[in-house]
């Protein structure tokens, strides 16, 4: 049944492709009116995706401006909590592979400059044997330089070739949980209740009020234990030395993740995020032998807990490199080979759908509402901007001679035209607002810079298809075809120009 499962996702795309090319040809005009009535749809649903960009984007401004600290010392424990801010322990995990030494400094840099009293701070430093002995040379030299300024500073090595695993992101993560509950938490007895983990990509910069709000969101949630929490990825760190498509990419995903944190409903956790150490140690730490460890966490803790498990949106942005590399064409392989291995979740489908027809106690709407969803977000990844860019055409092409001269076959291009103009509002919204999320500016940044970050938002199209459907058919076919097609994990290289 895992196996069928698996397949799902891949054979509904493949399916979607194959029936708009199949009734392109027998049935032109119904092709015809689907294609109108989908980017109709595609219009009202930016419409209605782009008021929750803009929500969450002015309560982004709104939180940035706000002293979270200042907020906890006036934060009384509730009744069902019964903790106090000053009890909670930060549990931080960050995994690494071969980043250069300045990226992790980085990294560092910003946790020192966190307004939140560090003597609560336990930092774990994950390394990769199969990286060493370079990342433990690294790993010491940062021990070294930033120890003294936490309560407790731990060096793992996960080591490589573990049965049963994968090697990745996910398994390192694993280790050096346990690790850091059998050589710190348990060695000085801390209450599992008082601690707050957060995983972070090694690129990974916080603003210095990042766990003063984490720590007042938990504290003031209906029920802190049954959570995780999501910042706002901004890919700003090294924007300015990106290319036009790796900027226009890595702020898509920045606006997806956006709008993301106003439908909490439908939020999972992705790439940095935060969740108590209580419910974690308790379903044993994170899967070891999947890839896409951050949103697979999500689906651990909701079927372990009876879908009693949510994402709180913490509204408040960590700040992370976008994908480039020393040449153009090197940015653009690795672009695809990040976007596919964020695609990759789809590996969550099966088990997920796995565990509702083993778990009874979930509600069957709740499992309805997420199996759709899923399947729904998964499938419109890679075949939505297909439809309107690419395949629209496909009636004119293969509907014959009689389709062609009809008023359909006319009008076709002109009312698809129409919407996609009006449908450009939400590029040149976006255009606007990835302008004003750019960090301080280098010295040479002029005005023309800023026409530049504007008009190259005219890449959108070709970035949905080439960066967007492109290697989520390929997650989702390898998927399907299973056995040596499946994809192992991909570790993103962190580039900085000089």
């Amino acid at each position: 049944m895992y196996r069928f499962f698996e397949i799902i996702p891949g054979f509904l795309v493949w399916l979607t492709i194959a029936a708009i090319f199949i009734f392109s040809y027998f049935l032109p005009s119904f092709v015809a009116v689907f294609i109108i009535l989908f980017d109709i749809y595609w219009l009202l649903k930016t419409i209605f995706l782009s008021f929750h960009l803009r929500q969450t984007f002015s309560m982004m401004k709104k939180n940035l401006k706000i002293d979270w600290l200042l907020n906890l010392g006036k934060e009384n424990p509730s009744p069902d909590n019964k903790i106090y801010w000053r009890d909670l322990y930060h549990l931080i995990i960050l995994p690494f592979y071969k980043e250069p030494y300045d990226v992790i400094k980085e990294t560092f840099d910003s946790l020192t400059l966190s307004n939140y009293p560090k003597e609560k701070f336990i930092i774990v430093l994950a390394a990769e044997e199969s990286a060493c002995p370079t990342a433990l040379e690294t790993a010491k030299k940062i021990k070294e330089e930033y120890a003294s300024h936490f309560f407790k500073f731990l060096i793992t090595v996960h080591p490589k070739n573990l049965p049963g695993e994968i090697p990745g992101k996910g398994s390192n993560e694993a280790w050096a949980g346990q690790k850091a509950k059998e050589e710190i938490i348990d060695k000085l007895n801390i209450p599992y209740r008082h601690v707050l983990v957060s995983v972070f990509d090694i690129d990974t910069r916080i603003e210095k009020n990042y766990f003063s709000i984490l720590s007042y969101k938990f504290l003031t949630a209906e029920n802190p234990w049954r959570a995780s929490y999501q910042p706002i990825p901004l890919f700003t760190n090294n924007i300015f030395h990106a290319p036009s498509l790796a900027r226009v990419i890595s702020f898509s995903c920045t606006f997806w993740k956006m709008m993301q944190q106003a439908r909490p409903e439908r939020l999972t956790t992705f790439s940095s995020h935060s969740m108590p150490f209580e419910p974690l140690s308790e379903i044993g730490f994170w899967g070891r032998d999947l890839v896409s460890e951050d949103s697979h966490i999500f689906w651990q803790f909701y079927l372990h807990f009876n879908g009693n498990w949510k994402v709180i949106p913490l509204n408040y942005p960590v700040f992370m490199d976008a994908n480039i590399a020393p040449t153009f064409w090197g940015t653009l392989k690795n672009l695809y080979k990040q976007q596919r291995r964020w695609a990759w979740g789809v590996e969550n489908i099966p088990f997920m759908l796995k565990g509702f027809i083993k778990n009874k106690s979930i509600p069957f709407f709740k499992k309805l509402y997420w199996s759709f969803n899923s399947i729904e977000g998964f499938h419109s990844w890679a075949t939505n901007a297909l439809i309107i860019f690419a395949l629209g055409w496909l009636p004119l092409l293969l509907g014959g001679s009689r389709f062609n001269y009809s008023l359909l076959s006319y009008s076709l291009p002109e009312i698809t035209r129409f919407i996609m103009n009006l449908a450009s509002i939400g590029i040149i919204s976006s255009a606007v607002l990835s302008v004003l999320l750019l960090p301080p500016k280098p010295s040479w940044f002029s005005r023309r810079h800023y026409l530049l970050y504007l008009i190259e938002w005219v890449l959108m199209p070709i970035t949905l298809i080439i960066f967007g459907s492109f290697p989520a058919i390929d997650a989702e076919t390898r998927l399907t075809l299973g056995g040596k097609w499946r994809l192992g994990f991909w570790v993103t290289p962190k580039f900085r120009k000089k």
